[in-house]
């Protein structure tokens, strides 16, 4: 859903621009509270795990595709706060670098690809979770807020190109459009995010952000009647190393370098609404388009896993130092 130059005016595009920054800034305070010396790292793997996910688009109707989003999924691994800082390292990797999203269209796609589907995704999880407890409960939340934030996303950028969109639009039927075709890709998402989440959980329950203290707690019911409640002992604080962070880097070294060849190349869901709805003409080139790297090394004739490697390099490199610049430098007893 990477929004181009040209689809926005630019008081829309400013204040959009305004937005994301100042989210972002209540983001790098916020994520003290999330991130310290241990965790900081789970920063960098998350943003790079959603920059090369997100190079794998998938059929999701004729002729249309669509690739996880991720704002759902950080803020669950690392928290709402770091989710967006993370989304944020990712588009603005994508939009310098690979000419992936506009430039003037960047505070437009990270007000709704980052701050939207972090919130929206966040709420969901946690009311869902509210309701289910224990692994299985966050398995179904990590689903349903990611499932939802999609189309969430979708809408609010119908509604800001309605206020200040460069073409005229009938916004019931480019909303029931960007909806529909962005509710088959929530489902993609959801599953996607569903599997990582439990993926995590199985093998380091500990570094699951959205899972700290939904343990359920351990009822004991005695002979003559009594009841004894005992909470789960915390999981002990231990760091992202060794073996979780080397797999996590080869796991995703692979789906940037090698599964990208076998992603669809048809339009993606915003691309696919645009033309039916006849304003994708109002895209612009973008600055960089004749960059070696843009569309992903299509420009320059690099194959696309070696760009996705170097653009996982990119996103590890920036959202990690970010990470450890916000993280909390209270000495955490081990």
């Amino acid at each position: 859903m990477h929004v181009p130059d040209g689809f926005f005016n630019a008081a829309t595009s400013v204040s959009a621009g305004a937005v994301a920054a100042a989210g972002v800034a209540v983001c790098l305070r916020g994520a003290r509270r999330e991130l310290d010396d241990r965790t900081a790292p789970m920063a960098g793997l998350v943003a790079a795990f959603i920059f090369a996910v997100q190079m794998l688009n998938f059929p999701v109707a004729a002729g249309t595709s669509g690739h996880l989003l991720g704002g759902a999924l950080a803020a669950i691994l690392v928290g709402p706060y770091t989710g967006v800082l993370c989304m944020a390292v990712v588009l603005l990797v994508q939009g310098v670098f690979f000419a992936d999203g506009g430039l003037t269209a960047l505070g437009i796609n990270v007000t709704i690809m980052g701050i939207v589907t972090v919130l929206v995704g966040w709420a969901v999880f946690k009311l869902v979770t509210g309701l289910a407890r224990g692994k299985g409960g966050v398995t179904v939340a990590a689903f349903l807020a990611a499932l939802i934030s999609v189309p969430a996303s979708a809408l609010v950028f119908t509604l800001l190109f309605w206020i200040g969109g460069t073409a005229p639009i009938e916004v019931s039927a480019v909303a029931a459009a960007m909806g529909g075709v962005h509710l088959l890709i929530g489902i993609g998402e959801g599953l996607i995010t569903a599997m990582t989440v439990g993926a995590v959980l199985a093998v380091r329950p500990d570094l699951v952000y959205g899972a700290r203290g939904l343990a359920k707690p351990l009822v004991l019911r005695g002979t003559e009647g009594t009841t004894t409640v005992e909470e789960p002992e915390p999981a002990p604080a231990r760091g992202v190393a060794g073996p979780f962070l080397l797999g996590g880097l080869g796991l995703i070294a692979v789906l940037a370098g090698i599964v990208s060849f076998f992603a669809s190349s048809d339009p993606d869901g915003l691309e696919a609404v645009a033309e039916n709805k006849g304003f994708l003409d109002q895209a612009t080139d973008h600055v960089m388009g004749e960059w070696a790297l843009a569309d992903y090394g299509d420009v320059g004739g690099i194959p696309v896993g070696v760009a996705g490697i170097i653009g996982v390099g990119l996103v590890l490199l920036i959202a990690g130092a970010l990470a450890y610049a916000a993280r909390s430098r209270n000495k955490i007893k081990v």
